[in-house]
């Protein structure tokens, strides 16, 4: 990610986001009302039975606790162990080639089933291959996938191959193109991500295949253009998908290495030893993925469906709209807020915008702990449907088979939330090291950084208590 001066939004992603914000409430305007959650899809999201102490003491105890004990880990042989440890797998390079062909080959042809069973196969998406292949197989495990091993997204990316090819080969495209304006910074994929998760929301592309498939169209035409004209600064910049993978990607312990080969470390080493300062935007990306991975969980609550009631007669798009902007400056307004105190904690020179875009990586791990914690059930839960479909996908089970997920898989569930929070804490505490000198001034620096990453835990494992609307499970 590239470094860019703090300032106010650009004029012109304002104006983009306005026209995207009034194209959305059109679209919405004229839809059925849905719960388009991708838990729609039986069901299956479930709640953690779990009670308030319970949520204050495992969240905010267990993060204190943590970089109590960090904080006895100060010499440089260790910190660094951390961020460098790792084995070096080389002699791969024909093979890798092989296997980059195959994952743009797969790319491609996932997105052209998705958009063909999306419109021509089942209506109902339980029994659709695409709306499976969407949201089980490529939001949820796929980017499990990503974190949990490593970041393949830039080969299978069939975007990327589209307008890779496209570019290459016609003139006209080759006309187009031209460089990314610098002055639109990351902003994009900031509203981009907060566009489509809201869309996901107040939409029902869990439920009906033929709007699934009209938005990927969509959204495959803006992408495709984007990249013929931009090149793959558009990914690194403009694109929210592809910049929410490569964030995931530095938390694996698969890196890919500048000449091609691989690497394997410890988890969230690759952000721990990443050496840039983000910038203003790409900070505001980074608690845009925490926040709509909370916000993604929040809107099946009971909870936030009290909240749809209590602002009626207000339309449920736009509470939610509003939800999602509110929630998404309060999370940056207090990282911003952390940063500022941690500047004066640590009495340093440096600014509170280099502070901020510092630590921002740390964040990372918060987001990934909450989207296991939300999608592995999802995923064990439909797999079985997935499979059923894809071995019959032009005549599939008319109600396939769907597991429920035992009791003690809440407890995971809390489990999983809690270490995406430990590391964090940990990823802070090297990168602290790295930017602050001797062992007291970068301790003092990651005070407010753990305040603020309590509150996140509390707020990510109430979340998690909350019953759902589907119900709680056992």
């Amino acid at each position: 990610m590239s470094r860019h001066a703090e300032g106010k939004v650009p004029a012109a992603v304002r104006r983009g986001a306005v026209w995207f914000a009034a194209f959305a409430v059109a679209s919405v305007a004229f839809s059925t009302p849905a719960l388009a959650h991708a838990g729609s899809l039986a069901g299956s999201l479930r709640s953690v039975p779990a009670p308030f102490w319970l949520v204050v003491v495992s969240g905010g105890g267990v993060v204190c606790v943590s970089f109590l004990l960090s904080a006895f880990v100060t010499d440089d042989e260790t910190l660094d162990a951390f961020g460098r440890a790792g084995v070096r797998i080389g002699g791969l390079a024909g093979g890798v080639a092989t296997a980059e062909a195959a994952l743009r080959l797969l790319g491609v042809a996932a997105l052209v089933l998705v958009v063909a069973f999306g419109l021509f196969g089942p209506p109902v998406g339980i029994a659709n291959l695409g709306v499976l292949l969407v949201w089980v197989g490529w939001w949820a495990g796929f980017t499990m996938a990503t974190y949990l091993v490593g970041d393949a997204w830039p080969l299978v990316n069939p975007w990327r191959t589209l307008g890779a090819a496209l570019r290459g080969r016609f003139a006209a495209a080759e006309r187009l193109s031209r460089p990314y304006p610098d002055r639109l910074g990351s902003w994009p994929s900031v509203v981009g991500l907060l566009g489509l998760v809201w869309l996901e929301v107040v939409s029902p592309l869990a439920a009906d295949p033929r709007a699934l498939a009209a938005v990927v169209v969509a959204y495959s035409l803006g992408t495709v253009g984007g990249a013929v004209i931009y090149g793959d600064a558009w990914f690194r910049r403009a694109d929210p998908v592809a910049r929410v993978f490569r964030l995931y990607g530095l938390l694996a312990p698969v890196q890919r290495d500048d000449d091609g080969g691989l690497s394997v470390s410890v988890p969230g080493a690759g952000l721990a030893r990443a050496r840039e300062r983000l910038g203003a935007d790409d900070v505001a990306f980074v608690v845009a993925l925490l926040w709509v991975t909370t916000f993604d969980g929040l809107v099946v609550t009971v909870a936030w469906g009290r909240v749809l009631d209590a602002a009626a007669p207000a339309p449920a798009w736009l509470v939610n709209l509003a939800g999602i902007v509110a929630g998404f400056l309060v999370f940056l307004g207090g990282y911003r807020l952390a940063a500022r105190v941690a500047r004066r904690t640590a009495d340093t020179y440096v600014t509170v915008g280099f502070v901020a875009g510092w630590f921002a990586p740390a964040l990372v791990p918060i987001a990934a702990g909450y989207h296991l914690a939300h999608f592995l059930g999802y995923v064990v839960g439909l797999a079985p449907a997935l499979v059923a479909v894809a071995a019959s996908p032009l005549s599939p089970p008319a109600n396939p088979s769907v597991l429920a997920v035992p009791a003690w898989f809440g407890g995971l569930q809390l489990a999983f939330v809690v270490l995406g929070h430990l590391l964090s804490v940990w990823v802070a505490h090297a990168r602290a090291f790295d930017l602050f000198p001797g062992r007291l001034q970068p301790l003092r620096s990651e005070y407010p950084f753990v305040a603020v990453t309590v509150c996140y835990t509390m707020a990510s494992l109430w979340v998690v208590a909350q019953p759902t609307v589907g119900g709680v499970a056992g």
